[in-house]
């Protein structure tokens, strides 16, 4: 996304909701930050509108991102994935979103969660986070690693600041903004 999202989002039929509810807003709940990461992951590629389009599609496959249900997926969730016409069928990015479920829980015995697991290497520079989600995930280039971390607020720029939503999300304390000098 850039910049000019705020000014072509609002109104949109999907654009409009995620710019205006979920883009930059802060979350903690750690099926919401999977589902935000597998998203990602499937937009590469291809343009956003596609995944938002695609989204309900992909809640469903994937058992409500539910990351427990999700990593205990097998040969047959993968088949039926790849056959699944409403989602992308991507082996890479359908083998990545299970995979990255299983490292979840591995994150969840060392850090308590996956939002735990970001508090703790926050703040990070954009390729700072890019390394460490290298190491940590797979499918997890600097465009996705970006863009995952704006869209939760843990760097700026999901918003302009004459965008309404800035505002509204500033008041939230996202963590890129805490993360700043005398804030």
């Amino acid at each position: 996304m850039t910049a000019s999202y705020c000014a072509a989002a609002p109104g949109h039929e999907f654009h409009g909701p995620y710019h205006d509810t979920e883009y930059g807003f802060p979350a903690t709940d750690d099926n919401v930050l999977f589902e935000r990461l597998a998203l990602e992951i499937n937009q590469a590629g291809l343009s956003w509108l596609t995944v938002l389009k695609k989204r309900q599609a992909f809640f469903n496959a994937f058992a409500g991102f539910d990351i427990d249900k999700v990593a205990a997926f097998g040969t047959e969730d993968v088949a039926r994935l790849l056959n699944d016409a409403g989602i992308i069928r991507n082996r890479l990015k359908v083998d990545a979103v299970i995979d990255n479920a299983r490292r979840i829980i591995e994150l969840r015995k060392t850090h308590g969660s996956f939002h735990a697991w970001l508090a703790a290497h926050h703040p990070l520079s954009k390729e700072e986070w890019v390394k460490l989600f290298k190491k940590t995930f797979r499918f997890t280039g600097g465009e996705i690693v970006g863009e995952f971390l704006m869209s939760l607020g843990y760097l700026p720029g999901a918003h302009e600041p004459s965008c309404p939503v800035y505002d509204r999300i500033g008041k939230l304390a996202p963590p890129w903004r805490a993360a700043l000098p005398n804030r």
